[in-house]
């Protein structure tokens, strides 16, 4: 297929809701490892891996051979039966989740796992409402999109009021001490769209009383930062507490749909009321998840995540440190956001203008700057993703099999294009 007629098609047959980030965009026909391939042939550096999908690699022939064989055996039973793979996940997991988290529910998609988990605070507690963060993103389900803060990803105009959002850990105790009907906090450890922002290093320890004493749960989203994206195996991990719920997906499976919200056994045990999910858990994806998790341990990507995400942040640093638009360099591991702030100050303008217009004007040339420097990446061969409130923060969310010569290419070019700005 020509990349003209791949455009043509998205138009006249996709939902305009969906877009893409290029004016130009490549037509990827290939991966491998840490590189994708367009219809041309032009090699690419991966440093987005699908919004944190692909932590192993583009058809890493670890975890294909794996898929392949399963689907030669037996490609789908639903979870009401007996299938061998997903019995084996459940327990996989309940040995690399913290704590006394065991029980696993499987679905296909984040959004159906937060929706899950969301629903199991309320049946657990026999409470209605939820507090979330104001820069979080959830799900585009009616209650994950509901507790979603970010206005851009809030698609639904009759969106219910069972919830309340949060600036900071004052406000999540604010909340619960005012309204004794929370069933749950639900909270990203790491925000992903929110602009790659790490929550402060006293904000669990600080809210996790008052929690307990009113009753809530504590919903850990990881459905970004899990599987070994922040040098541990979940960001939550980095914050010494361990949640009532977590929820998963993405890098679970390396690019084949699962998902699932998992708690304690004793939490678990009070969902009883009849639930199933047709695919959730499949034996392919279940496969494939099995194999994600024995190449983490394999290649002990957890460290290697943890050291490459320090070289890569020094690189970042030192160029924010030179370049006066680099607002703040931030994040764990291999998940880290550059946000971009330039000066819109413009010759000319009256003081009272400058004032009028300077926050909608900052806005939209920071937004305007990083799709810039997305497109000039792309020319160069290399894909970067982007997020925050404005649009304005470059996410560098890569593979965990990259190496220091792909970190080294990657700021060496961004360096040229900041200095050609």
């Amino acid at each position: 297929m020509e990349r003209q007629e791949a455009l043509a098609l998205r138009k006249d047959y996709f939902m305009p809701c969906v877009q893409h980030f290029y004016k130009d965009p490549p037509l990827f026909v290939r991966g491998d490892m840490q590189y994708l391939y367009d219809e041309q042939g032009k090699k690419y550096l991966d440093f987005f891996a699908g919004v944190s999908v692909m932590n192993c690699g583009h058809s890493n022939p670890f975890i294909t051979e794996r898929v392949v064989a399963q689907l030669g055996k037996l490609q789908h039973l639903t979870n009401v039966y007996l299938t061998e793979p997903v019995l084996r996940l459940a327990g996989r997991l309940a040995q690399v989740m913290p704590g006394e988290l065991s029980n696993s529910f499987f679905c296909n998609s984040g959004s159906e796992a937060n929706e899950g988990a969301l629903l199991l605070a309320r049946i657990v507690t026999g409470k209605r409402k939820f507090i979330a963060l104001k820069t979080g993103l959830h799900g585009r389900t009616y209650l994950t999109m509901a507790v979603t803060g970010i206005p851009m990803w809030r698609a639904d105009p009759f969106l219910p009021d069972d919830f309340y959002f949060a600036n900071n850990a004052e406000d999540v105790i604010a909340f619960l001490e005012k309204d004794r009907d929370i069933a749950a906090f639900i909270c990203e450890p790491l925000q992903g769209n929110g602009g790659i922002r790490p929550v402060p290093p006293d904000f669990f320890r600080t809210i996790a009383g008052p929690l307990k004493a009113h009753g809530a749960l504590l919903i850990a989203d990881e459905v970004q930062s899990g599987f070994a994206r922040t040098g541990k195996m979940f960001a939550v991990e980095h914050y010494g507490v361990v949640p009532d719920i977590m929820t998963m997906s993405k890098a679970l499976g390396n690019g084949i749909p699962i998902a699932a919200f998992a708690s304690s056994r004793e939490t678990a045990l009070q969902f009883t009321r009849p639930s199933a999910s047709t695919l959730g858990g499949n034996p392919v994806s279940a496969s494939a998840a099995l194999a994600v998790l024995d190449y983490i341990e394999k290649e002990e990507l957890c460290a290697r995540a943890g050291e490459l995400g320090a070289y890569l942040r020094s690189c970042l640093e030192s160029l924010a440190a030179n370049f006066p638009v680099i607002k703040e360099v931030r994040g764990k591991g291999l998940m880290l956001g550059m946000e971009l702030a330039p000066d819109a100050g413009s010759a000319g303008s009256t003081a009272a203008e400058t004032a009028a217009g300077s926050t909608a004007t900052r806005s939209a040339e920071a937004a305007a700057l990083t799709d810039h420097i997305l497109e000039e990446l792309k020319e160069r061969g290399i894909i970067l993703g982007k997020n925050g409130l404005d649009r304005n923060v470059l996410a560098f969310q890569p593979p965990l099999v990259i190496n220091r010569g792909d970190i080294d290419f990657l700021a060496g070019n961004l360096e040229t294009i900041l200095r050609r700005l």
